[in-house]
C-alpha cells in the first residue's frame, strides 16, 4: 500500500488519482428561473449559454456569505454545485420561494456521487455524468447506479484513491477556499478574492448595495491570499513587521512540492502585495498570491 507521501508526488508528478467527498447538487428550472436566480446570487445566469458555467456566491442582505456555487447550465435547466457544510442552506434559499413564481428546486444530491479526478485528460464513459470546471482537475457527478463504471475505469488505469488530508494539501496548495475553514457566514463575499464571482453590471440581488458600494471604493478591507511560513504555529494572527494587525491565517500546511509550509490567510489590504513580509509570533510570513502551485 502507498504511504500519503508516496500517493502526494504520483499526483504531483501527473499521475492519475481520484477523491470522493460529499457535495450538493441542486436542480432550478422553469420559466421564470433566470430572473428568480439573479435576484439570489453575484453572478448573471442569464447570460450562460446551454453547457456553460460561472461561479456565484449566495450572500445574505448584509453582504455575507452563505455559499459559494459553481453554476452548470443544461437546457432549461440551471445546476447548482456546493460544498456539503452549505448544501442544506442553498437548497433552503432556493425552495422557500418556488411558491411565489414559475419555478421548481430539486434535490439531485443523494442521487449522485462527486469524484474530483486529477488528470484532465481522464474523463470516464458514463452516460449521465455532470462535469464541473476546477483548478484541481475534473469535478464530477455521477448517478449512484452508475458510479462502478467511472471506478473501474480509473482501477484500469492504476489510479490512486486520494485520502482526505492528501486532498487538503493538494487543496491549500491550489488556493481553493473551504467553508467553515477559510470563509464562512462572517466573510463578506469579494473577501474571498474568487475570479469572476461577482457581475458588477446585472440587476438587484440580496446584498447587492455592500457589494458594489465595496467595489465601487475601490479594495476591499482585507482578502484571502497566501503566505510562505518560516514554521507552522500555534498562533493564527498575524501582525506587520511594526506591530499592527495584519490579518489571521485560516489553513496551513507543509507542501511536499515546494518543501515550504504554506497558508492561506485574510491580510489587510495595505499588506496584500506579493513579497510583503509579515509577522506571526516571532516568526516570518511572506505573502503569495494564489495559487501556489
Amino acid at each position: 500500500m502507498e504511504t500519503n507521501i508516496q500517493i502526494y508526488e504520483r499526483i504531483r508528478s501527473g499521475g492519475t488519482g481520484f477523491h470522493e467527498q460529499k457535495r450538493g447538487l441542486i436542480s432550478v428550472h422553469g420559466k421564470e428561473a433566470a430572473q428568480f436566480l439573479n435576484g439570489m446570487i453575484t453572478n448573471d445566469v442569464a447570460k450562460l449559454e446551454d453547457g456553460g458555467q460561472m461561479l456565484a456566491a449566495f450572500p445574505n442582505s448584509q453582504g455575507r456569505l452563505i455559499a459559494v456555487v459553481r453554476v452548470l447550465r443544461q437546457d432549461d435547466k440551471f445546476l447548482f454545485e456546493t460544498e456539503e457544510a452549505t448544501h442544506a442552506a442553498v437548497y433552503q434559499n432556493l425552495f422557500r420561494f418556488t411558491f411565489a413564481g414559475d419555478f421548481f428546486v430539486e434535490d439531485l444530491s443523494e442521487d449522485h456521487r462527486f469524484f474530483t479526478i486529477f488528470d484532465r485528460s481522464f474523463l470516464p464513459a458514463a452516460q449521465h455524468l455532470l462535469e464541473f470546471e476546477s483548478r484541481a482537475g475534473n469535478d464530477l457527478f455521477v448517478r449512484n447506479e452508475e458510479a462502478e463504471g467511472p471506478l473501474t475505469e480509473l482501477r484500469n488505469v492504476d489510479a490512486v484513491e486520494v485520502p482526505d488530508d492528501v486532498y487538503e494539501t493538494l487543496r491549500i496548495e491550489i488556493g481553493i477556499p473551504k467553508y467553515g475553514v477559510d470563509m464562512d457566514e462572517t466573510t463578506i463575499v469579494p473577501e474571498i478574492g474568487l475570479d469572476d464571482l461577482i457581475s458588477y453590471n446585472k440587476g438587484c440581488y440580496i446584498g447587492q448595495e455592500i457589494i458594489a458600494r465595496i467595489h465601487f471604493r475601490g479594495h476591499v478591507a482585507k482578502q484571502l491570499t497566501g503566505l510562505i511560513l518560516d514554521s507552522l504555529h500555534n498562533t493564527n494572527e498575524l501582525a506587520s513587521t511594526d506591530g499592527k494587525n495584519a490579518g489571521r491565517i485560516t489553513s496551513s500546511v507543509f507542501s511536499p512540492k515546494l518543501q515550504k509550509n504554506i497558508a492561506l490567510a485574510y491580510v489587510r489590504y495595505d499588506y496584500l502585495p506579493e513579497g510583503t513580509e509579515l509577522k506571526v509570533g516571532d516568526h516570518i510570513a511572506t505573502v503569495k498570491n494564489l495559487p501556489f502551485i
